[in-house]
Formats: structure tokens, C-alpha cells, sequence
């Protein structure tokens, strides 16, 4: 049947290049984004999973600078605290070298000289040892109070609420202060052999006390190391997960736009014939 008022051919050509050119356009999309989801009509669940993958990844990405910054405030502390004890290495040399009665009293005073200073250099320490703006052991107001490391800290390790590493080590930095002023003497080892021998034990147990903090703090360190490992590799897994269901293939898409880019020709050229039909309709008036 020819007919004038209504063309089923340009009809048909016309609906068949709009749906190749609506299929062509979404693979060019694809392949302009490397992402097969770009909008939640291209594939609703897979977007809402893909969404919560992603929030996953971006939190523990977080979590991993998190744990990163701990390490390094734990380490500063520690690191403190190596110090210290090379201090009181040196302050129990002076002290045994004091306890002995070969030194005269001219001898004491020079080796209670050096330990004085020492004491003031540990002091220092305490006191003003910081990560960024706040100090670590103790508050250098002099009150008394402890820093940052004494008192109660959260660390967000994870993506989700539960994943969080409580610490406090106000107990071992407790004992450490109190074995700090027990040999905070100006006159500790300069009076007699028996007053630098009564110092030994008071140096002992600050040693012990500050390897005791120095535990605490690299068993923290060492926890945060396996955490931050276990997080990269949960990480890498998500985001694997994630590209298999978002990710565009481009081998697929590119073949995708060849037939469709091909089709959108055929249907051109063939709407081209339709329309030229009316053309035989009125030849035949003629």
C-alpha cells in the first residue's frame, strides 16, 4: 500500500535510529566515564550497593590517616621517653661513682653538678614534649596535670562506630612522675656515699617505671601497625568489589558502539528512501 498521509517505513526507520542513537549515547557515556552506573536508571541496585562500597572505601581510606597520625603521637611519646632513659642511665653512673668513699666531698659536688642539670633536662622533657599544640606528658603550667597521653583518647580505626582503640595511660605516666620526683633531690648524691647509694634504687625504679610506659605504648604502636594492614587490605578487597560492579567494559562498550553507531547510518539512509516514497505516489498522478 503507497500512501501520502501516513509513511509506516519513515515510521519504522525513525524508531529504530532513536534507539540506537539513545543506545550508542549511553555507550559513549560508558566509555567517556569508565563507569558502567552513571545514574540510577542505568542500574538501581547495583548504584545503591555501589554507593555503600564506596562510603566504605572513603572511611577507611580516613581511618588509615587516622591510624597514622596515632602512630606518629605515640612514637613522639616514646620517643620521649628513650631519652629519659638514657638520662637516667647516666644518673645512675653518677650515682654509683657517688656512693663510693674514694670521692671527696669536692668530687661529690661535681657529680651532684652534672646530675642536677640532668634532673632539669628531664624536667624539660615532661613538660614540654608535644604533638602539634598539646603537650604529651605533662602540662608545663606547673600544676601538675598530665598531657594528652594521661588522659582518656579515642582513636576512630575504622569506618563504623565500633571500630574505635581506647587508651589511657594516666596509671604508668602516674608512676613515672612520682619516680621522677623521688630523685629530684638538689643535694641527692653530694652528702655522703650512703645518700648516693639510697639514690640507686630511687634511678632503679624510674627505669623500671619508664620501660613500663614504654610497653604500654609499643604494644598501642604495634596494634595500630596490624590494624592500619588489615584495613589496606579490606580496602583493596572493597574497592575491587566496587570496580566489578560499576566499572564500565570497555572491550563490551566499545563493540557496543560500533554495531549501534553503524545502525544509527543503516536507519539514516533508510529514512532517506522513505521519505522519497511520497515522490512515487505522485509520479504516479502524473
Amino acid at each position: 500500500m503507497l500512501s501520502i498521509f501516513t509513511n509506516s517505513a519513515a515510521m519504522s526507520s525513525t524508531n529504530s535510529m532513536n534507539r540506537a542513537t539513545g543506545a550508542l549515547n549511553v555507550a559513549m557515556e560508558r566509555l567517556g566515564t569508565g563507569k558502567r552506573i552513571n545514574s540510577a536508571a542505568d542500574d538501581a541496585a547495583g548504584l545503591q550497593i555501589a554507593t555503600r562500597l564506596q562510603g566504605q572505601t572513603n572511611g577507611m581510606g580516613v581511618a588509615m590517616n587516622n591510624i597514622n597520625k596515632a602512630t606518629a603521637m605515640m612514637q613522639t611519646a616514646e620517643g620521649a621517653f628513650d631519652e629519659v632513659n638514657n638520662i637516667l642511665f647516666r644518673m645512675k653512673d653518677l650515682a654509683t661513682q657517688a656512693a663510693d668513699d674514694t670521692n671527696n666531698a669536692d668530687d661529690r659536688k661535681s657529680l651532684q653538678g652534672e646530675f642536677t642539670a640532668l634532673n632539669a633536662e628531664l624536667n624539660n622533657i615532661m613538660n614540654n614534649t608535644s604533638y602539634g599544640s598539646e603537650k604529651l606528658l605533662l602540662n608545663a603550667s606547673g600544676t601538675g596535670g598530665y598531657g594528652k597521653l594521661g588522659q582518656d583518647m579515642q582513636f576512630q580505626i575504622g569506618a563504623s562506630s565500633k571500630e574505635t582503640l581506647k587508651v589511657n595511660l594516666g596509671t604508668e605516666l602516674g608512676a613515672v612522675v612520682t619516680a621522677l620526683t623521688e630523685i629530684a633531690d638538689p643535694s641527692a648524691i653530694s652528702e655522703s656515699a650512703a645518700d648516693a647509694n639510697e639514690m640507686l634504687d630511687k634511678v632503679s625504679t624510674a627505669l623500671d617505671t619508664v620501660g613500663g610506659i614504654r610497653s604500654a605504648l609499643g604494644a598501642n604502636i604495634n596494634r595500630l601497625g596490624h590494624t592500619a594492614a588489615n584495613l589496606a587490605n579490606m580496602r583493596d578487597n572493597t574497592q575491587l568489589n566496587l570496580g566489578a560492579i560499576q566499572d564500565a567494559d570497555f572491550a563490551a562498550e566499545a563493540s557496543q558502539m560500533s554495531r549501534q553507531n553503524m545502525l544509527t547510518q543503516s536507519s539514516q539512509a533508510m529514512l532517506k528512501q522513505a521519505n522519497q516514497m511520497g515522490s512515487m505516489v505522485l509520479g504516479m498522478l502524473g
